[in-house]
């Protein structure tokens, strides 16, 4: 657990501007008080781009009624919720060093649910392969077979992307796998993501490279299908859909404000 960190008035008064009114706020800041991250002091929760202010937005909702939320067939496996939890670190089985962090995480029983959310991050940022020698130790079972040979094309140059960022998501699956099997519970990473259509300057985000994301995320699913945590991909318009198909009323509003707010 990182240690938390203290939060001036003014930083608080920040996040707080960032969260749509109806949301457990003080919870959620104490989320990001001790997360691995520092999305709230460096500003980036504020700026109008931000995928964590999305994710915080459209998670934060559920920590107080986990059971209230629901997915897609096949992505909880119709389990009911019983936690959802905001900036959630994923050990991995040593101590020391970074460990990976998700937006959120859902878990239900025999069943834990980790998120990466993703908005402008695949159309800006640049990618990189980053992975220290502790990663190449012989702790992740034989089942994880799939992320290991990722981890190693993406070593070797061998695989390439250049909107998904592969890497994290290969940490993830990794801390994913160690938490699953310490709480005895399937683990499943999910990469939820936005497609803007314009940046908040209104510079127009190019149609090919939305096009080439969905690609490599089809490419990258393929390569890793069959691993222990198994991945899937949604975007955030058809969880909104999902939402404001319910036949609750909760969860159609949350949609309302969500799909208003980002511009989903």
């Amino acid at each position: 657990m990182m240690p938390k960190r203290v939060l001036t008035p003014d930083q608080r008064a920040t996040l707080r501007d960032c969260l749509l009114d109806y949301l457990p706020k003080d919870k959620i800041i104490e989320r990001f008080e001790v997360a691995g991250g520092d999305e709230v002091s460096a500003g980036r929760l504020s700026s109008p781009e931000s995928s964590a202010a999305l994710a915080a937005n459209t998670f934060g909702f559920f920590i107080d009624q986990p059971s209230l939320l629901s997915l897609p067939a096949g992505l909880s496996q119709e389990k009911i919720p019983t936690k959802v939890e905001l900036e959630c670190e994923m050990r991995f089985p040593w101590s020391g060093g970074h460990h990976a962090w998700l937006d959120a995480a859902i878990e239900a029983d025999g069943l834990l649910v980790g998120i990466e959310s993703k908005r402008y991050e695949p159309f800006r940022d640049e990618k990189r392969v980053a992975f220290s020698e502790a990663y190449q130790r012989n702790v992740w079972g034989n089942k994880m077979t799939p992320f290991i040979q990722m981890r190693d094309r993406l070593l070797s140059g061998e695989a390439v992307f250049y909107f998904l960022d592969a890497a994290q998501l290969v940490k993830h699956a990794f801390g994913l796998r160690t938490q699953g099997d310490k709480k005895t519970k399937i683990a499943n990473l999910l990469y939820l993501y936005a497609e803007p259509t314009h940046y908040p300057d209104g510079r127009n985000l190019e149609r090919n490279q939305i096009i080439r994301h969905r690609d490599e995320i089809r490419i990258f699913s393929d390569a890793v299908a069959g691993a222990e945590v198994a991945f899937s991909s949604l975007k955030y318009s058809e969880l909104m859909s999902y939402w404001l198909a319910s036949n609750r009323p909760q969860l159609r509003a949350h949609a309302n404000e969500l799909s208003k707010k980002f511009n989903l």
